[in-house]
């Protein structure tokens, strides 16, 4: 079976190739000498570079041209069949089906080669198809627009569209051995692939497998080096070092910079959709884990209203922070001491998250919810926790208690509002005035929520070590005590 539709072999001798830009002087050009001479040297440049495979450089250049000369045919063309061939390369379809040749090209690219840059594959082949159309609309009597449009088309596995295609092209030119030929693979093609038994199953390749879990790939990224890995997994890996898992090349990307194989992930879902679904549900499982599971960070006692900054820079650590922001953004830190875990904590919500070029994080966190830990195992080498959340009870409206405690609230209310004005005016000179404008900007919660606020006044005193000859100590609900220094 041959379904070689991009070889450029005899069937398709000159069509999936570029055409010459032909010099003319000014009565042919309508524009300015200087300007056609400019776009003839991008010409050159782009051909030139199109032909020693590096297709980049030739769209760029076919980029510029058609700037300078707008809706040229001939550069249409050109960078038309340029980008169908930087959608697969000069190497793909060759006696394989289309959509396992681009995956072992994706996973087989040698090292010395360029980098995996830019552009999806799709992306481009999308734009080649574009620039056909375009190129229809002023040669719809020749055989080659319609070519690059079916060539276009089956890259985006648009089967029927091509054939359409192809058979208007043949009704142009009837005689046209590219268009034949090109029919001629989208048959075989369709047999392959569009015509597959619908109780039969494709075959599964090694090169569907990622080789650090050994796994279908989950949103597989192609390193530089050629090698696809899990995102998930390439980053886990990483975070004990910045080198490929398989060629050990040393790799400068991270998460934030680093985008998913479009086309190698659309092949892999369409033909195994239940084991990608599978993994998929084994991903979410992990970013996702529960009204009651909490994964942990120790550290140090948090309390509700407290916020902090934080640089995570162990591997277990990063793991788990990228897999918080995929999900609630939110962890749990606990104290420790000698060696055993306490058993109240604090949840707490990631506020900003930034990736640092060296694979650390700089957090800033908010404390959020109290809670007790009912038991806890290790996962990828971080604490998960089966939690029991904690929420103050206050005594019932109405009654005598719940007047003294909204009494009381709004006393501490009113001198904490008292304090921040004074030291506002005494701040203006002292070195602590930058946190006074934080606290300012960041404002008091209501005295009707009298257990957050009783956390605020003492994140307050905590925040500025405040030492005063006047003190407050009393109940605000059964087990929180509201303790300030005003």
């Amino acid at each position: 079976m041959d379904t070689n539709f991009l070889s450029g072999e005899s069937s398709n001798a000159g069509f999936d190739d570029i055409e010459d830009f032909v010099w003319a002087d000014d009565s042919t050009t309508n524009m300015p000498w200087d300007q056609f001479s400019q776009v003839f040297d991008l010409m050159q440049k782009g051909n030139r570079a199109f032909r020693e495979n590096r297709y980049d450089e030739a769209i760029g250049c076919f980029n510029k041209a058609i700037v300078k000369k707008p809706n040229d045919p001939v550069i249409l063309q050109n960078r038309s069949a340029a980008y169908s061939r930087h959608s697969v390369g000069p190497h793909l379809c060759r006696g394989q089906l289309y959509w396992q040749m681009i995956s072992r090209l994706l996973k087989n690219r040698p090292a010395s080669a360029p980098a995996v840059n830019g552009l999806d594959p799709t992306t481009h082949a999308e734009f080649a198809l574009k620039d056909a159309e375009k190129l229809m609309s002023f040669r719809n009597d020749s055989a080659k627009p319609y070519f690059l449009k079916a060539n276009a088309l089956m890259l985006l596995e648009r089967y029927e569209d091509a054939r359409e295609t192809l058979l208007a092209g043949l009704q142009v030119d009837p005689s046209s051995n590219p268009l034949r030929g090109l029919y001629q693979n989208l048959e075989a093609l369709s047999v392959s692939v569009i015509k597959r038994p619908k109780h039969g199953k494709p075959q599964r390749f090694d090169e569907y497998d990622c080789t650090v879990c050994l796994k279908l790939l989950y949103e597989p990224i192609t390193t530089p080096c050629g090698h696809s890995f899990c995102r998930s997994c390439l980053f886990q890996s990483m975070d004990h070092g910045n080198k490929c898992p398989m060629c050990r090349t040393v790799l400068f990307i991270s998460p934030k910079t680093s985008s998913i194989s479009v086309t190698l992930k659309n092949i892999i879902q369409k033909n195994f959709p239940e084991e990608y679904a599978e993994r998929k549900s084994e991903n979410d499982s992990l970013t996702n884990l529960g009204v009651d599971l909490v994964p942990l960070f120790l550290m140090d006692v948090v309390l509700p209203c407290q916020k902090m900054a934080l640089n995570i820079f162990e591997p277990r650590y990063r793991l788990m922070v990228r897999r918080i922001m995929e999900g609630n953004r939110r962890m749990g830190m606990v104290g420790s001491e000698s060696g055993t875990m306490a058993d109240f904590a604090c949840e707490v919500e990631i506020t900003e998250c930034e990736p640092l070029p060296d694979g650390r994080f700089y957090l800033e966190v908010e404390g959020r919810r109290r809670f007790r830990i009912i038991r806890s195992w290790e996962q990828d080498g971080y604490r998960v926790a089966e939690v029991e959340w904690i929420q103050d009870i206050y005594p019932v409206g109405g009654t005598r208690e719940r007047e003294d405690l909204q009494d009381m609230a709004r006393g501490a209310s009113e001198l904490a509002l008292s304090w921040i004005r004074r030291a506002k005016e005494a701040a203006r000179t002292d070195r602590r005035s930058r946190r006074m404008e934080l606290l300012q900007a960041e404002g008091m919660p209501s005295s009707q929520d009298p257990e957050r606020f009783s956390f605020w006044v003492l994140t307050l005193k905590r925040s500025f070590n405040l030492y005063s000859p006047i003190t407050f100590f009393f109940p605000l609900s059964s087990d929180v005590y509201l303790f300030c220094s005003l």
